[in-house]
């Protein structure tokens, strides 16, 4: 049997150390790299970053409206992507931020964690805010299939702060009612749950409980968005254990050369390894 994504998760961070990478080929970093904004340069694009970094980092983030807005060509290239980086041995994690209700959130999740989908990746990012709840077929699917779901919880954009840090009945912000929520999804799982949550890394002191998490916290926003892995510390507090720092830009823009991707990688997974070491339940 394939292990749970949390368990999978778990050892790719061992193994390969504590870092997302981005796949974001927007038109100025296509063109940056001398590739034409089509189709044909994603595929290159995406070639380029699976031969530097495939078989190097623990999780490959694509971000799937960059593919989208190229139609089915560009929807194509994504799914040879899934492939190959799966293929290659480094986790997918597919940025779709999907929420939706009934039918349509279980369509998303056939679409993106069932085995028989060419999209399939082994985890996605999900949006709650038509509640945690809404999402329970994407929770259902990511336990029948051994995938991840990574649901927005504190985000680095400062429109964010308006609905998530907004305080409900209880006295809970939203975003409080978000994570423990997933928290509950966790518990008791061992050594890592497959739910996890993304809060950004340009945020500062969040003001929320993350003690009880038991899944991964993806860290966006590091790097050309404004954070550094120092700034993981101020963030986190003492909850960096299983915290996953997302770089893009800072090392795409290093490419089209294989090797100086793989330069900017190493750098950016020694200044976090810096900081969050040692990683420890």
């Amino acid at each position: 049997m394939t292990k749970a994504f949390g368990s999978r998760l778990y050892e790719a961070l061992a193994t390969r150390g504590p870092l997302c990478v981005g796949i974001d080929p927007h038109p100025s970093l296509l063109a940056s790299w001398g590739l034409p904004d089509d189709a044909d340069g994603l595929a290159r694009f995406c070639a380029t970053v699976i031969e530097a970094l495939g078989d190097r980092v623990a999780v490959v983030k694509p971000q799937s409206a960059f593919f989208e807005r190229h139609g089915s060509r560009g929807v194509a290239v994504l799914e040879s992507a899934i492939r190959q980086l799966r293929e290659a041995g480094v986790l997918v994690l597919l940025d779709v931020k999907r929420g939706d209700i009934g039918s349509t959130v279980a369509a998303y999740a056939s679409a993106y964690l069932d085995p028989t989908s060419p999209l399939r990746a082994d985890a996605i990012t999900a949006s709650p805010y038509l509640g945690v709840g809404s999402l329970a077929p994407m929770f259902d699917a990511a336990r029948a299939h051994d995938g991840g779901v990574f649901v927005l919880a504190l985000t680095s954009n400062p429109e964010g702060a308006e609905v998530q840090r907004a305080v409900g009945p209880g006295g809970r912000t939203v975003a409080q009612s978000v994570i423990d929520e997933i928290s509950q999804l966790n518990a008791g799982t061992e050594p890592l749950g497959s739910f996890g949550l993304v809060v950004g890394a340009t945020i500062g002191d969040t003001g929320h409980d993350l003690s009880r998490v038991n899944g991964p916290i993806l860290a966006p926003g590091l790097g050309a968005q404004g954070a550094t892995a120092a700034d993981l510390r101020t963030v986190f507090g003492n909850d960096l254990d299983w915290v996953v720092p997302s770089y893009s830009r800072e090392i795409l823009a290093r490419g089209p050369s294989v090797s100086d991707l793989r330069a900017a990688t190493a750098d950016v997974l020694a200044q976090c390894r810096a900081v969050l070491a040692p990683r420890s339940r």
